[in-house]
């Protein structure tokens, strides 16, 4: 029982760490701070997490990186929308 709180609990900060991302860039309409790598990096990543978890047939681990998923896609929708500002 300890080790599936822990797997949840890790599970659900994982799922909701760019939440705050989001909000901000939600509200200030700007992704300036955002690398486009990074993001595409964690959803190769995550995309082989949702691939483990079907392997070992394990929900938590498939449903948390679905959600992380989604996540980081809202996120890269964003950076694409939100007009960046020019380099000088």
């Amino acid at each position: 029982m300890f080790w599936k709180t822990v797997g949840l609990t890790a599970a659900t900060l994982t799922m909701f760490s760019f939440l705050p991302q989001i909000i901000k860039a939600a509200r200030s309409r700007s992704v300036k701070d955002v690398s486009l790598v990074t993001l595409f990096q964690l959803s190769l990543g995550v995309c082989l997490w949702i691939a483990y978890g079907v392997h070992l047939d394990d929900k938590i681990i498939i449903m948390a990186n679905i959600v992380t998923l989604i996540t980081l896609a809202v996120l890269i929708y964003f950076y694409f929308s939100f007009k960046r500002p020019e380099s000088k």
